[in-house]
């Protein structure tokens, strides 16, 4: 039998707006980066242990987040965070 005992994930996210919305690209900027606020203010209340390792504008407006993500809280992952 196997159980997984601890383990993180790495994501890439991106945040952007809909074109047809007619955005502007500071505007749709400003708007994923509320959106990545609200993203990581929401790990912050599950307490959920996350890095930011890399984070991308582009010429669009959309942000691409890259981040490495506790995926469980039963036991230490510190290991996945000192890299």
């Amino acid at each position: 039998m196997k159980r997984i005992q601890a383990s993180a994930v790495f994501q890439t996210l991106v945040f952007s707006q809909q074109p047809e919305k007619g955005y502007t690209r500071d505007e749709a900027c400003r708007i994923n980066n509320l959106d990545i606020e609200n993203y990581t203010q929401k790990m912050d209340r599950t307490k959920t242990r996350y890095r930011i390792i890399s984070r991308e504008e582009q010429t669009d407006g959309s942000i691409i987040l890259r981040i490495r993500k506790q995926y469980n809280d039963k036991i230490s992952v510190d290991e996945y965070f000192n890299l």
